[in-house]
């Protein structure tokens, strides 16, 4: 029996009880995929076991493999797998150094206990996403994280400066930047770290312009295998093939992040658009970049409404000090929902500095400079004031997935990026798109404008099979368009399940067959969560999607 082989093997914890693998079957995605067995490794040495035991067994007849799993938060289906799970949270949970440049962590660490540790050092890894409160530094290593900082301070890749990772050998191993002399010593390497390193230069060396010429156009992506950061002819990074990697090529073990100091004070420029003012979102966007806000976040109509409905929901999320000044805050938003004045699309553009004089100066300019283009604008005078919109922002899914019963949050489309300048005729075709399958969806429209980066998320009755079969068609038509405007289907969230198999027609045959051989390269005998990133089918994806609409994060 599978479980009492690995008991004989690890000192962590093997859990086989139905309750504990029902809910490792599930994460924040469309699918359910029951593993075998969970195993909680209490260290690298269970993880090498692991590793040494499923390659040696990979030849049975059902497929063994590995599959890293720490807060669930994933929107892509990446840490579900029906073979073996390892729990990372339990025993994998420490932050073993923090000072005023960096931090090191291991990957079952939340980000929201990682933050308070750096905070206390007036520091910050800036790159969360909207789930910080629930998500661990390994996941966001392993999907790339981004979130409303992206903009100024760039995506998870960005930050991390060094990784311990247990590859398909049971070896660990660490990787950093290393410059062309440190390369050619790896290279010289005679054993499995120097047949990877030869490898992995070789395909990148041979396949430079292939690969240069397919970086998406985007200031932001996790679709792929990032082979075009790994080399720039002067510093070799492997660290840049494992972050985004979704756990396909290894098992990360320790993390080493560069820490920012935050700026000490924000104010933000909201800006309301109704129907016909849509047109102007490009020339809005470039108007307002050029006053380099940190953030530049948005959200629809319908996430409004949304808000409104369930305002009591967000009270609760607020502090206890800033529940009657919110309620004020929030008077004429309500009378806009009586009214039916509520705006097509709400703009959030946050400027942040260590001056005030500076800091107003900014939110005034950027103010001004879109004065001309007759758009009700308005700019915060309080925390309190802003914190109204950010809670809107940060809160909309979470309000989607709790409050609308019969129906199910569904992404698949969330998380698309355009450049910005495509936006004023992308939302349109976009939109058309949509509304062709409005009897089977609601949405609302979330996002961080200032990238083109959207966060669509249908809401759909999943046990109807008619409204599931919604979704091949409409991934279909929405990726087509994306591919159209040179963008990525995927910006924040990562491939998983959902987008794996679009990773051909977003790349090409070509650039997939180098992601491929980079699996390969890792991975020979593909123990490593396969069917992500490579090898993943529709066929695959459909068959394993829910058809119920509970939420279980």
């Amino acid at each position: 029996m599978l479980s009492e082989e690995l008991k004989s093997i690890v000192q962590g914890d093997v859990i086989t009880d139905s309750e504990a693998l029902r809910h490792a079957s599930r994460d924040a995605s469309l699918f359910e995929l029951t593993p075998q067995v969970i195993v909680a490794p209490k260290d690298t040495n269970d993880i090498s076991a692991l590793v040494k035991f499923v390659s040696e067994n990979t030849h049975s007849e059902k497929h063994l493999s590995l599959t890293a799993r720490s807060g669930g938060a994933c929107m892509s289906g990446g840490p579900l797998s029906d073979s073996i799970i390892l729990d990372m949270k339990p025993y994998f949970n420490k932050i073993l150094d923090v000072n005023e440049n960096n931090a090191t962590v291991q990957p079952g660490t939340y980000y929201r206990d990682f933050e308070k540790e750096t905070l206390r050092h007036d520091r910050i890894m800036p790159s969360y996403p909207a789930s910080r409160d629930i998500c661990t530094v390994g996941g966001m290593v392993a999907n790339n994280a981004g979130g409303e900082k992206t903009l100024s301070y760039g995506k998870t890749q960005d930050y991390v400066l060094e990784l311990k990772t247990v590859l398909a050998n049971g070896k660990e191993y660490s990787f950093k930047p290393l410059s062309k002399a440190d390369l050619n010593i790896k290279m010289k390497l005679q054993n499995f770290e120097g047949e990877l390193y030869r490898k992995i230069f070789n395909l990148i060396e041979s396949n430079k312009e292939l690969i240069m010429n397919a970086k998406p156009n985007v200031s932001k992506n996790s679709a792929g295998y990032y082979l075009w950061d790994v080399y720039d002819g002067k510093t070799f990074d492997l660290t840049k093939l494992l972050v985004g990697s979704q756990g396909t090529l290894g098992i990360i073990t320790e993390i080493k992040f560069r820490l920012i100091q935050p700026k000490k004070a924000s104010k933000m420029l909201v800006i309301f658009l109704k129907k016909e003012d849509i047109p102007k979102l490009g020339e809005i966007a470039t108007k307002i970049l050029e006053f380099k806000p940190e953030t530049f976040e948005s959200y629809d109509k319908n996430t409004f409404k949304l808000a409104l409905k369930f305002f009591p929901s967000l009270i609760k999320a607020l502090r206890p000090k800033h529940v009657f000044k919110m309620i004020m805050h929030f008077l004429p938003e309500f009378w806009m929902l009586l009214t039916g004045g509520l705006p097509e699309m709400v703009l959030m553009a946050e400027f942040t500095s260590d001056s005030q004089e500076e800091l107003d100066k900014n939110a005034s300019s950027a103010e001004k400079a879109v004065k001309d283009l007759d758009l009700k604008t308005h700019i915060t005078k309080s925390e309190e004031e802003e914190e109204e919109f950010w809670v809107i922002r940060r809160k909309s899914f979470e309000l989607l997935r709790n409050k609308i019963k019969g129906k199910q949050t569904a992404p698949f489309i969330d998380d698309i990026i355009v450049r910005p300048k495509y936006l004023p005729e992308f939302l349109p075709k976009l939109s058309a798109i949509i509304q062709k399958y409005e009897d089977k969806l609601i949405y609302t429209v979330a996002g961080h404008i200032g990238d083109g980066n959207l966060h669509i998320i249908p809401l759909m009755d999943l046990t109807d099979p008619t409204v599931r079969a919604v979704i091949p068609k409409l991934s279909d038509e929405v990726y087509a368009l994306v591919k159209e405007y040179k963008g990525s289907i995927t910006a924040e969230h990562n491939d998983g399940i959902i987008r794996t198999p679009y990773l051909q027609d977003m790349y090409g045959e070509d650039v997939y067959n180098l992601f491929k051989e980079v699996k390969n390269i890792f991975d020979p005998k593909n123990i490593f969560n396969p069917g992500k990133k490579v090898g993943g089918t529709k066929a695959f994806a459909l068959a394993h999607m829910k058809k119920d609409n509970q939420h279980d994060l």
